[in-house]
């Protein structure tokens, strides 16, 4: 193979493990060989300077676990920034400066600052039904139990909820990189709890399905709403408490739908 101003390559078997190493005869400048795999399944580099003998080095591969505990370090700075500062007060050397990194090295695991936000909402979800088999959420009553034990968690994580709340609010402006995100978010979720709701009138023999649209919607914005009104002032608003209350509510008079109480 020519390299150009007379530099040649040489491949030779060195040992018994079928380790290739490469020498490069050349007087001006020095030349990296491919990496090749030995028996030991070890990548090795060989590479022969001017005046040197030869050197062989071993390539050190990142480390994918350090490099997850990184990328967290990096989204739990990025919930606490945008929480306190929303999006377009939060900055990217903010969150840098909670984890010692530079600009540079944040942009080097999450590219963009549009890129970390949409990263932050995913791992937020993504927390939720962690602990859930098939990491989703699940179908029928069981949602709306799933919904309940998601607002007595939420009362112990105030920076997540905060973040959430900033940035869902936020993504209503013009051109905010969140937009898409929550409006599919939402309507995702809304099918979603109708689905529960279509399961349960089955196995409870419910006919009348004309009012799930309006509960699956008015089930997230209760939740929503409250979070508000309890990061606001949580002395005076238990959040558990009173989703659980909003949401059975809301569930019976789907179940078993009376006159409304406000017509009498």
């Amino acid at each position: 193979m020519d390299l150009g101003a007379g530099a040649t390559w040489k491949e030779s078997h060195l040992s018994a493990e079928n380790d290739c190493k490469i020498s490069l005869q050349s007087s001006q400048q020095v030349k990296q060989a491919p990496f090749r795999k030995g028996a030991s399944g070890v990548r090795r580099l060989t590479v022969v300077k001017k005046g040197s003998a030869v050197v062989s080095s071993r390539r050190q591969p990142r480390s994918r676990p350090e490099t997850l505990i990184r990328r967290r370090e990096i989204l739990d700075a990025a919930v606490e920034i945008f929480g306190s500062k929303g999006f377009a007060g939060g900055t990217l050397q903010e969150i840098a400066d909670q984890v010692d990194m530079t600009h540079a090295g944040i942009l080097h695991h999450f590219g963009s600052k549009d890129q970390l936000l949409l990263e932050v909402l995913l791992h937020r979800d993504e927390t939720d039904v962690a602990h859930l088999e098939g990491k989703h959420i699940p179908d029928g009553l069981a949602l709306f139990r799933h919904l309940v034990k998601t607002a007595f968690l939420n009362a112990q994580r105030a920076g997540i909820v905060q973040a959430y709340a900033v940035l869902s609010a936020e993504s209503v402006t013009d051109d905010h990189p969140g937009r898409d995100f929550f409006q599919n978010r939402y309507r995702n979720l809304r099918e979603e709890v109708a689905q529960a709701f279509r399961v349960v009138c089955t196995e409870r023999g419910v006919e009348s399905e004309a009012n799930i649209a309006d509960a699956s919607a008015a089930i997230l914005a209760v939740m929503d709403g409250l979070q508000v009104q309890w990061l606001l002032d949580p002395s005076e608003v238990d959040l558990g408490r009173a989703s659980e209350f909003a949401i059975e509510a809301i569930v019976a008079s789907v179940l078993s739908p009376r006159p409304s109480p406000l017509n009498s």
